[in-house]
């Protein structure tokens, strides 16, 4: 008797747990330009659902379905905006964030989607030749404002050329405006190729990074666990390494 009980206590409190979620819940998921992981079909700074793409994009769609969830998705700029957002907005998301420790109190996550890594990439012609970041600093380093790059370099006493795209930086490299560029691997190449740009040299690979879905600190517990076995489920039957295969 006393187990029957249990049970129907759990059922019960199971019942109120998925009863605390509204019919008409969803989540509004904010993206940036970051190829290949996330992009507008047309380049441009806006883009909804179906014209924006990319390898966490896909993740993230197919997460949600799964999961039971609904969502709309947008591409905005600049990322600080949509970051800044995100952070005050109750059942918003962002996504392909890096994940720091310094972040993590900031959110709730989901992940990791996709792994990578932050570099500092010179002209092709260039001479500098780096063993450590602390070696850098005798350099103009250019990153994009607010990235978790950026905010890396900070956090270690440099004092980046933030610039609002990173796609900016590939003009300030080449025009001599800036020494170095801090971005991550393969994003800044690809954003180089897209301006015509290719052999940039990798001076130093200083960092591995993950990126995550990070949502709003008020986004109940139960989404956060649906979409996290969602995701575990994709990477265990194969769901990821198949997008994986689309874009690289």
């Amino acid at each position: 008797m006393t187990r029957l009980i249990a049970v129907g206590l759990l059922m019960m409190l199971a019942v109120s747990t998925r009863a605390a979620l509204p019919d008409d819940y969803k989540v509004v998921l904010l993206t940036e330009n970051f190829p290949p992981f996330n992009m507008a079909a047309d380049s441009k700074n806006y883009a909804a659902d179906q014209n924006i793409s990319g390898i966490n994009a896909d993740i993230v769609r197919e997460m949600f379905k799964r999961a039971g969830v609904s969502y709309s998705l947008t591409l905005r700029f600049p990322w600080e905006r949509i970051y800044n957002q995100v952070l005050e907005q109750p059942n918003q998301g962002l996504f392909s964030t890096t994940y720091t420790p310094e972040r993590e109190p900031l959110f709730k996550w989901v992940g990791p989607l996709a792994s990578t890594g932050w570099v500092l990439l010179a002209k092709p012609d260039s001479t500098v030749r780096l063993t450590s970041l602390e070696q850098a600093k005798q350099y103009r380093v250019g990153a994009y404002k607010n990235d978790a790059v950026s905010q890396h370099l900070e956090s270690k006493g440099f004092e980046p050329v933030n610039s609002l795209r990173d796609q900016e930086n590939v003009a300030k490299l080449l025009k001599g405006q800036i020494d170095l560029w801090a971005t991550t691997d393969p994003v800044g190449p690809y954003l180089a190729k897209q301006e015509g740009v290719s052999g940039l040299t990798t001076v130093l690979r200083f960092n591995d990074a993950q990126l995550f879905l990070a949502l709003n600190k008020q986004t109940p517990d139960e989404v956060v666990n649906k979409l996290q076995n969602a995701l575990n489920e994709m990477k265990s039957d194969g769901a990821i390494d198949a997008i994986l295969r689309r874009y690289l």
